[in-house]
């Protein structure tokens, strides 16, 4: 499928419900469709994986092309200023997680993303960075511990931030560090117990939104990492 002939059944598939939900997080009217993610999912399986075809997605300025082309990349490495212009165009928390998920932490230099984008006062390279946190600890099999302690040091750094989307994103990676073992799960808690017991408003938020989760995580025998009692696979007879 060529380019326009996406855009053309992004066009079919679009609903003003969903083109709703886009508009109330932020995504200009004239950029939204109105496509679900599950179907921009279904629609990546008939496209063959194409980098060419991705940009050519993303600078048709709609936002849904720009979640489809983060699915339609190809393997091979991007170079890292590459990386940084998709980013600078990105202003909604889900095409960030997207592009973090299925692009970014697919790169050799993530890990050094991570340590560039946390200083950065564009909002979504700032989430971006605690978003390949979260990815690493879910994807990267090769994570060393060392890293996961760099990780809580950061998080502890740069928690007084106090956009809604970054403070959510480092609940998130708190939460998955929490997850890797009952090791990091005792390291988690007592950082987020630690930043509860602060003056920052947002210190405390981020503290008590991870205690919320990091205190039901159990083992069960399917999973290799912990996981919650309140889901299905967590609940304990």
């Amino acid at each position: 499928m060529k380019c326009q002939e996406i855009i053309n059944e992004l066009k079919i598939l679009s609903s003003e419900k969903y083109k709703a939900n886009v508009v109330r997080m932020g995504i200009p009217e004239d950029t939204s469709l109105g496509v679900s993610i599950a179907n921009l999912r279904k629609l990546a399986k008939e496209v063959k994986k194409s980098n060419n075809l991705a940009y050519q997605l993303w600078k048709t300025g709609y936002h849904e092309a720009k979640l489809l082309a983060t699915l339609i990349f190809e393997k091979e490495p991007l170079a890292i200023k590459e990386v940084e212009r998709l980013m600078d165009d990105v202003i909604s928390w889900d095409l960030c997680d997207h592009l973090c998920k299925n692009l970014i932490i697919k790169q050799p230099y993530y890990n050094e993303l991570i340590f560039t984008w946390i200083d950065s006062s564009h909002v979504y390279k700032k989430r971006a960075a605690f978003v390949l946190m979260t990815s690493s600890l879910i994807h990267d099999k090769n994570l060393l511990d060392s890293k996961i302690d760099d990780y809580l040091d950061l998080i502890n750094e740069y928690s007084k931030d106090d956009h809604e989307h970054v403070k959510k994103s480092i609940s998130w990676a708190l939460r998955e560090i929490g997850k890797k073992n009952f090791a990091y799960n005792e390291k988690a808690l007592i950082l987020a117990y630690e930043l509860k017991d602060r003056e920052d408003r947002n210190q405390v938020w981020i503290g008590k939104s991870a205690i919320k989760e990091l205190e039901k995580l159990v083992m069960v025998s399917e999973r290799k990492r912990l996981i919650s009692t309140d889901r299905k696979m967590g609940k304990i007879d």
